[in-house]
């Protein structure tokens, strides 16, 4: 089975330090179903293509087959594996692309930022829905598609067309997000993976559609099939999708690469090079990358940073200058917040709470809390609360946090929520993030509010008067800051409030 992905960004030959695949070698990866080949059929400065070929040994596979598989009996002989692309390929594509899956690239890390203009080919691929399903499916991800059905037998018309498609995809796409778009729904489109649906598959669908999935008009068409029709794992999947919360703003986020900081070198996370599947590891980055890589690393910029990163950071930045010691997330949500304080041992007390407790479920399992450390586990209480409700655990620290909280509360409640965290909690600081919404403008083609859960949001103006009435009747003195670029007709995509309470109240 083969999949080709062509570039004309220019100079295209870089399209090889995103796959981390030299052009002038043809490289070669076992797999459990056969051997994966990497050439390029061309690689020039207009034009540059990469291959994926995926050889299957039919033995092999035959004698992997249990009899759940539903290449079972007779199938398990005499069946479309080594011609036509299926989950296999998307498994190979997940192991031999798996740095470029990730969107990092340390040679080239704006040409990983950028949409380039791609063109991905699959000459043969089954396709239960027909061409107008491949159409549902891409089409909502910006693809340009050309599915054309495969007749069963050019000489006898009449018999109708098979289940294969021809599917030729173009479009000005990231290629991290275009290998992302093939590794989910390539098996979408067969129905019928080849191996055993375990429960870490919802892990590796929520990390491979972030950004996308959350959002497509056929995402429980794509959860169920990609899972098996295993409605328990479904339903799981479909529920960390609606957990992500503003993810939907994320999406809106056009990748545009920032300047690196002088001083201080950006950090990939430890477990960056494991983040996205539980493969075999792709061979060394430093091995496969063209000659001249090396050499470009030091001065390459820092990858761009996400609206929500720079929230975090100004965040964690304004609590360590007001000198906070102990802070609570209050609607913390999956624990990226909390997690970033406990790596700061600064923080000698930190708390979490959120009104969700899947979220909550999903904080502990990103937290990795069973294996955390004692000293660092000792430091941190996570709880399910309601901001609406008094409650004497959300007493007793330095800094309280509600980022990107307040719109999600209808406008009737927003005084208990004032009355639970100024009122009866009373923190030093309050920090307050929101969405501006006179910056959507700027979101080519947002229409309405960032995410479908927000009950509101508010104008500079409209955050502004609410946050010093709010000051005023606590003894609390408010300071507003942006977060992201300070436009200056519409202002930043994120407004923060820092509210500090008077030393006499």
């Amino acid at each position: 089975m083969l999949l080709t992905i062509s570039t004309t960004a220019r100079p295209a030959s870089d399209l090889g330090f995103l796959l981390h695949k030299h052009p002038d070698r043809v490289q070669e990866f076992g797999q459990s179903s056969g051997k994966a080949t990497v050439f390029y059929p061309e690689a020039g400065e207009e034009r540059c293509t990469a291959a994926l070929l995926l050889e299957v040994d039919p033995v092999t596979l035959a004698r992997s087959r249990g009899k759940g598989s539903p290449d079972f009996s007779l199938s398990q002989y005499v069946n479309d594996r080594p011609y036509a692309a299926s989950s296999l390929l998307a498994v190979a594509l997940a192991d031999v692309f798996r740095t470029a899956r990730a969107g990092r690239c340390a040679a080239r890390p704006e040409l990983a930022a950028t949409a380039l203009p791609l063109e991905i080919r699959l000459p043969a691929l089954p396709c239960r829905g027909g061409p107008d399903l491949a159409r549902r499916l891409f089409e909502p991800l910006g693809w340009e598609v050309s599915a054309e059905a495969v007749p069963l037998d050019e000489g006898f018309p009449e018999w109708g067309d098979s289940r294969y498609v021809t599917l030729t995809l173009t479009g000005t796409v990231r290629l991290a997000d275009a290998l992302n778009h093939l590794y989910v729904l390539l098996p979408v489109l067969d129905d019928a993976k080849h191996y055993w649906i375990a429960p870490d598959e919802v892990d590796k669908l929520v990390r491979a559609g972030e950004g996308w999935l959350g959002a497509h008009p056929e995402r429980t068409l794509i959860t169920r099939r990609y899972l098996g029709r295993r409605w328990t794992l479904a339903r799981a999947a479909l529920t960390r999708l609606a957990e992500l919360g503003d993810e939907t703003e994320e999406a809106l986020e056009p990748a545009i690469p920032e300047e690196p900081s002088p001083t201080t070198p950006a950090a990939e996370p430890e477990d960056a090079a494991t983040e996205l599947e539980d493969s075999p590891a792709e061979p060394d980055d430093a091995a496969t990358e063209p000659a001249d890589a090396a050499t470009e690393r030091e001065d390459a910029p820092a990858a761009p940073r996400s609206l929500s990163g720079k929230r975090r950071e100004a965040v964690l930045r304004t609590l360590e200058e007001l000198g906070a010691t102990s802070v609570i997330d209050l609607g913390c949500g999956q624990g990226e917040l909390v997690g970033a304080l406990l790596a700061r041992p600064r923080f000698a007390r930190v708390g979490g709470m959120d009104v969700s407790p899947m979220a909550l479920t999903i904080a502990a399992r990103k937290l990795k809390l069973e294996r955390m450390p004692a000293a660092k586990r000792e430091r941190l209480t996570l709880f399910q609360g309601a901001l609406t409700y008094t409650d004497k655990r959300l007493t007793g620290y330095d800094g309280a946090v509600l980022m990107e909280v307040i719109e999600h509360v209808d406008p009737p409640r927003l005084a208990a929520l004032e009355r639970v965290v100024f009122g009866h909690a009373r923190p030093r600081h309050v920090l307050v993030t929101t969405p501006n919404i006179e910056y959507n403008v700027r979101y080519e083609f947002l229409t309405g509010l960032r995410h479908p859960d927000h009950r509101f949001e508010w104008t500079r103006a409209e955050f502004a008067a609410w946050a010093s009435e709010v000051a005023a009747r606590h003894g609390y003195t408010v300071a507003l800051s942006p977060v992201g670029e300070d436009d200056p007709e519409v202002g930043p995509p994120t407004q923060m409030g820092v509210f500090t309470r008077d030393q006499r109240s």
